[in-house]
C-alpha cells in the first residue's frame, strides 16, 4: 500500500473505531474496538456479573455481541462508502467465561462486492478459544459518511 492509500485506509479505520464508540448500545459494556488492518479487527471486553445468566457465567448473547461485532468491522475495513448489515451469523460456544477480559478477533474471509464472509473468535484472559462464528454481510444504503460517530 503506498501513502496515501495508506493513509486513506488508516483514516478510515479510526473512524470505524470511532463508530463502534459512538453507539448507544456499546455504552453498556466495558468494550473497545481496535482496527489492527485491513480485513481484520479485534474487541477487547470486560466480562462481569451483569453479563451473567442464572448459572453464573457470561450469557450466549455476549458471545454474539462480541463475535458479530468483530466479523463486522473487519469486513467493513473493505468498504469506505457504506454501513454494512449483518444478514446472517453462525456461532459455536466451546467454553463458559465467568470473568475477565475477553477478545474477540474479526477476520474478513471473501467477498469484495455486495457480500461478504468474515470470521470470528473470542480468546478469554487465559489464552483459550471460549467462541467463534462466521457471518455474512452486506452492503446497506446508508452512507457511513451520513453516520455522526463515522468521523472519517
Amino acid at each position: 500500500m503506498n501513502g496515501a492509500a495508506s493513509s486513506g485506509a488508516e483514516t478510515h479505520w479510526r473512524a470505524l473505531e470511532s463508530l463502534y464508540a459512538s453507539a448507544p448500545v456499546n455504552g453498556q459494556f466495558a468494550s473497545a474496538l481496535e482496527v489492527t488492518g485491513e480485513g481484520t479487527a479485534r474487541i477487547t471486553f470486560d466480562v462481569t456479573e451483569d453479563c451473567f445468566h442464572a448459572a453464573g457465567a457470561a450469557h450466549g448473547t455476549i458471545y454474539f455481541k462480541m463475535l458479530d461485532d468483530a466479523a463486522f468491522y473487519a469486513a467493513n475495513t473493505l468498504v469506505t462508502d457504506r454501513f454494512l448489515l449483518t444478514t446472517s451469523f453462525n456461532l459455536h460456544f466451546s467454553k463458559p467465561v465467568r470473568d475477565g477480559k475477553v477478545v474477540a478477533e474479526g477476520r474478513w474471509v471473501s467477498g469484495r462486492r455486495r457480500v461478504f464472509v468474515a470470521e470470528s473468535r473470542l480468546v478469554d484472559a487465559e489464552g483459550e478459544e471460549i467462541g467463534r462464528g462466521t457471518g455474512t454481510f452486506m452492503k446497506s444504503r446508508i452512507p457511513l459518511s451520513s453516520l455522526a460517530g463515522y468521523q472519517g
